[in-house]
């Protein structure tokens, strides 16, 4: 065995034993969800579609039932009913009146419909408040990989269409004379916050998923001069209240899922108080 292979088969074995470690697969967990989601958290803010994950995210406690019911993967019965409502709200979306009251129905009615369900299947046993707000310390091995790996599909997406995307969302009209469909970008963010709020949920939960897309990108707006300043911030912002929410809720032997979302919200604040003092400041004599 040559010594290059004895160093790779080292890296490999050290790897493994460090992800033995729940703090560790923890905080990849944290970080993984807080980077995709805040960065896409950045159209949600521009396109106001705070209420559309809302909508996706409460249905994924349907989504729960659902695999109980059939007896199959969480991620899976989540997956397939965020995709479902995805579309759905895609084709609401058309309509000129009413659609916040729709949505408020749909979020509010899935959430519950999902909680009854789960309480009427024959011997099902969850915790549903983990599903709620999130129970992040207690991820496994496969559930880091799934995380990353629809992590790295959201953030390519918005790579290969951050133009597209963006000028659908600034200015349709446009990106209709550019060649760009922007119902078809509209799409692509509806999916993209499906795919979110599927490996999300075992992070900060369906009630709070929304708050991790919102919170960091409205932070991040007020100290930013160009879109992609904003979605850097962004995922600055979301990646310290990950980290700092998670060693806060060991110290505090709080959730972990709201101590991310507090943390949150302190720096939304003082991203906030920067900026108006930046802005102050620059208007000085």
């Amino acid at each position: 065995m040559t010594m290059g292979m004895t160093k790779t088969i080292t890296m490999t074995t050290r790897f493994t034993i460090m992800l033995d470690d729940f703090l560790v697969r923890a905080a990849l967990a944290a970080f993984g969800t807080a980077l995709a989601a805040s960065v896409l958290g950045c159209f949600v803010v521009w396109r106001r579609m705070a209420y559309f994950g809302d909508a996706t995210a409460h249905a994924a406690i349907l989504g729960v039932a659902l695999a109980l019911a059939l007896n199959i993967s969480i991620f899976a019965g989540v997956v397939a009913v965020a995709l479902v409502v995805s579309l759905l709200i895609h084709r609401l979306s058309d309509r000129a009146q009413g659609t916040d009251t729709i949505l408020g129905v749909l979020a509010h009615g899935a959430l519950a419909t999902g909680l009854v369900a789960v309480t009427l299947i024959p011997g099902a046993r969850i915790n549903l408040e983990a599903y709620l707000f999130g129970d992040v310390l207690t991820v496994s091995r496969l559930d880091v990989a799934v995380i990353w790996g629809g992590a790295a599909i959201v953030l390519g997406v918005l790579w290969f269409h951050w133009s597209a995307l963006l000028t659908a969302t600034l200015n349709p009209d446009l990106a209709t004379a550019s060649g760009i469909d922007p119902r078809r970008e509209n799409l692509i963010l509806t999916l993209l916050l499906a795919g979110i709020v599927a490996v999300a949920i075992k992070v900060v939960g369906a009630l709070l998923i929304t708050a991790l897309l919102v919170i960091p990108a409205a932070g991040a707006r007020r100290l930013s001069t160009s879109p992609e300043g904003m979605a850097l911030r962004a995922a600055l912002i979301g990646s310290l209240s990950a980290f700092g929410g998670l060693m806060l809720s060991i110290r505090l032997d709080t959730p972990t899922g709201p101590s991310i979302v507090v943390l949150a919200v302190v720096l939304y604040a003082l991203s906030t108080l920067g900026g108006y003092l930046q802005v102050t400041g620059g208007n000085s004599p």
